[in-house]
């Protein structure tokens, strides 16, 4: 539910191909020891970088990391993603698997069974799929909670009108409802209206805060060091980004990562987390989830905030 003590979740997106499992178990490892909980993935992770062609490895990867540590999976909470898998090698999103009653179901029972877990602690719809009529996926999102498959079930990438309509059909059907959000979100914002670059990403709005805040729904964000663009000359930020409140946002940023002995990644993060969202951070170095877990002890006050709402 919504909360005022946000944390960090390690995002393991490319845990298992662009991150080998050496490292992604050293990060995992750290993770843990460092007090994080936790750990989100996706069935379709890494379709686009796996020679395969379809996801499926990073869960493995997880599974692989469980089987390894035992009582690690009492440490650690885990949230997966089904709907953006592809169903046909390399034919993505035309062979997407959507979010069908079955869809869902038969997504869930293989994300399982690659996690080699009994239940996950979240799971999400990854995207819209407005060829199902919604009360069929809210039905089977509500059926896997019955069954003890997820504990949780939330909506990424969703506009907030299609959460809140989910909602009141899950109240009218009897099952557990979405109550997290996850979006893509960061200090600095691209300019309005100007299209994404990247496939299936949805910017959080003023509404989806709105809505979380009234209904105390979970927020958490993703993207939220912006491949690390914040600190990496050779990350540039996207075209969609060069306008004249960047500059000016990332001049505070220096000004308050300087005041308060913090990176700008630990400031980001801290801003982040100030507003009661959870971000997600994905890393590929031991060092990254450290310095992520650092910014728990980052304290903004609210003249900090003001100030980079003045520079956006």
């Amino acid at each position: 539910m919504y909360t005022t003590n946000p944390q960090i979740v390690l995002g393991a997106m490319d845990f298992g191909t662009r991150v080998a499992p050496e490292r992604a178990f050293a990060i995992l490892d750290s993770f843990v020891a460092g007090g994080g909980v936790w750990l989100d993935t996706a069935n379709c992770y890494s379709f686009w970088s796996d020679p395969s062609g379809v996801g499926g490895a990073s869960e493995r990867l997880i599974g692989a990391w469980l089987r390894a540590r035992p009582g690690a999976r009492d440490a650690v909470r885990i949230a997966t993603k089904v709907r953006q898998n592809p169903l046909v090698p390399h034919s993505w999103p035309e062979s997407a698997e959507g979010l069908s009653a079955r869809a869902v179901r038969t997504g869930a029972e293989e994300s399982l069974g690659r996690l080699g877990v009994d239940h996950v602690d979240l799971l999400w719809a990854h995207a819209e799929d407005r060829t199902v009529p919604l009360e069929e996926t809210v039905g089977a999102f509500g059926e896997l909670v019955a069954k003890g498959v997820a504990l949780r079930v939330g909506a990424a990438n969703h506009a907030a009108w299609r959460v809140e309509r989910a909602r009141s059909l899950a109240r009218k059907q009897g099952v557990e409802p979405w109550t997290a959000l996850q979006l893509r979100h960061s200090l600095l914002q691209p300019r309005p209206f100007t299209p994404l670059a990247e496939a299936g990403h949805r910017m959080l709005t003023a509404e989806d805060l709105d809505l979380a805040r009234s209904e105390g729904l979970a927020v958490w964000s993703y993207s939220s060091l912006m491949w690390g663009s914040y600190v990496r000359a050779d990350k540039p930020l996207p075209p969609t980004y060069d306008h004249p409140g960047t500059p000016r946002v990332l001049a505070v940023l220096d000004d308050v990562a300087g005041e308060l002995s913090a990176t700008r990644n630990q400031v980001v993060l801290a801003w982040l987390m100030r507003q009661g969202i959870d971000p997600i951070v994905g890393a590929s170095r031991v060092e990254q989830i450290e310095e992520a877990l650092a910014a728990r002890h980052v304290r903004l006050t609210d003249e900090h905030l003001a100030r980079f709402a003045e520079a956006r």
